[in-house]
């Protein structure tokens, strides 16, 4: 899902360094036999709002022969999006058919961090899903676990799951987004919104799910859950007698040599770790997510991406390559041009397909992508709120467009309005389930905070009709004859969203 369109302020210098090509060894054909799968939306809601739309832009197939884009033209796209203001700085890894790799880094990292090269350590948010499920399918092949094994069955004695029609929520239920629980849970109240993860407790998730009615039943539908694969991390590691970090660090780092990544910075980690930025250009907190670990938490930087990238296509020679291939197979079809195998997605582009996932914290956006056919692929990290989902599907195929340049918002002029009229919208508003913009009076105006998010102010430009300034948004509020205020509709993107106010 590609990120609203914040703007990043202009007047920063971009620092950028580049590598060219790093030749590695040479990979034989991918098995024919492999079974895709498919794709996916971004770790955390949208950053605030609504998801810009792809304007098509004619641009040739990729053809047998032909390469990705070169060093100095992919330099060049970060260098447009940084100037634009969609993006702080942006590291692009490339894998081609041929085994090589090379790595394009421009932009900041931020004030008082390592300039960017592919040692630099980003957060990769909901990438973190397709290590979660590689240890599940590690831990089939190894007959410790099997999918359809009920979760319930790894959860202490006492805590419940959600059952309906007589049907109990499993494993593969959870890797495959189909098991009927929300995005996240409502007992999910941050004390800090800049780090929104970081106090919810194993205790509260298990009284969470001990109460909870499902909305529809198991596996009827796709419905994306930050809390499934978080609950799914949860249960694996329980069922090896260790935590999640040490877990996929056991079966998955140190196998195939990625030594920089991991949850819990330290040493080398800590001090490359590049600054997020929100998608206005400020500096946010990293995010911490001790109880659903398996859906975000995990960092990492290009060398080591790159690495897992590569493992993901050509021959196979390791276990642990076995279980990667078996995340990619397709488990459930989510529409004419989406699959979902164990958190993979695989997305299909005419005669081709991409099988990815990205991932996306309060100041990191991520991509990891590849066509297992081509055997060719793409990672992009960038430390900001915009996403570059556009950039990575591109790279790999270039029939799927880039993202054009936002549009300057339309100039909008505000007026006073009175403070009796203002207190009467603040309240919540539910814009979909478990996502819920906040409007408080603050000083002399109103503050709009979006679930999981930042508060930013916003400015009247009539007494039901309101502007935000940092980002081309706009909120009219609904009211009955009687003034009684009962919902509020989002303007953004070209899309109204409903939003009915429930206090």
């Amino acid at each position: 899902m590609v990120g609203a369109p914040f703007r990043i302020p202009q007047s920063r210098t971009a620092h950028r360094t580049m590598r060219d090509v790093r030749s590695t060894t040479s990979r034989n054909p991918v098995l024919k036999d492999q079974t895709p799968m498919n794709r996916l939306l971004s770790h955390h809601a949208p950053y605030i709002f609504i998801a810009v739309a792809m304007a098509a832009m004619a641009t040739p197939g990729p053809g047998a022969g032909q390469t990705i884009l070169s060093n100095v033209e992919i330099e060049a796209l970060i260098r447009s999006r940084v100037e634009e203001g969609r993006a702080v700085g942006m590291v692009i890894g490339v894998l081609e058919a041929d085994g090589s790799t090379r790595v394009v880094s421009y932009g900041e990292a931020g004030p008082g961090a390592e300039p960017l090269t592919s040692r630099s350590v980003f957060e990769i948010g909901s990438i973190t899903k397709v290590f979660t499920g590689t240890l599940l399918a590690d831990m089939v092949a190894r007959g410790e676990v099997s999918l359809g094994d009920p979760v319930v069955e790894y959860l202490p004695k006492g805590v419940t799951m959600p059952v309906r029609a007589g049907r109990e929520i499993s494993l593969v239920d959870l890797a495959t987004h189909r098991s009927g629980l929300p995005r996240l849970p409502d007992n999910l109240v941050p004390r800090d919104m800049s780090n929104p993860y970081a106090d919810y407790t194993f205790a509260l998730m298990y009284d969470f799910l001990s109460e909870h009615e499902l909305r529809r039943d198991i596996g009827s539908e796709f419905e994306y859950s930050n809390l499934g694969v978080g609950l799914l991390g949860h249960v694996l590691a329980r069922h090896a007698e260790t935590d999640y970090e040490t877990l996929v660090r056991e079966r998955v780092f140190e196998p195939l040599g990625m030594s920089m990544s991991t949850i819990t910075l330290s040493g080398d980690q800590k001090a490359l770790m590049v600054l997020g930025h929100d998608a206005q250009g400020t500096v946010t907190s990293l995010w911490d997510i001790p109880t659903m670990s398996g859906a975000g938490a995990i960092r990492s930087n290009m060398d080591d991406m790159l690495v897992f990238l590569e493992k993901n296509v050509g021959t196979l020679s390791t276990d642990v390559e076995r279980s990667m291939r078996a995340a990619h197979e397709t488990r459930e079809v989510m529409n004419s041009d989406m699959d979902i195998g164990l958190n993979w997605i695989t997305r299909r582009v005419d005669e081709d397909k991409i099988i990815w996932h990205n991932g996306g914290t309060g100041g990191f956006r991520s991509f990891i992508g590849f066509d297992p056919d081509r055997e060719i692929g793409v990672v992009v990290l960038a430390n900001s709120g915009h996403g570059a989902d556009d950039i990575g599907m591109h790279l790999i195929n270039p029939s799927v467009p880039l993202a054009p340049a936002p549009e300057p918002p339309e100039a909008r002029t505000e007026v006073a309005v009175a403070q009796s009229v203002l207190e009467n919208y603040v309240g919540e508003y539910e814009l979909a389930p478990n996502f819920s913009i906040t409007v408080s009076h603050q000083g002399e105006g109103l503050m709009l905070q979006a679930t999981g998010q930042p508060s930013f102010p916003i400015f009247a430009e009539s007494e039901t009709e309101f502007f935000l300034k940092v980002i081309d948004g706009q909120i009219t509020f609904v009211l009955r004859e009687d003034g009684v205020v009962t919902g509020m509709i989002l303007h953004q993107g070209g899309t109204d969203q409903s939003a009915r106010k429930v206090r």
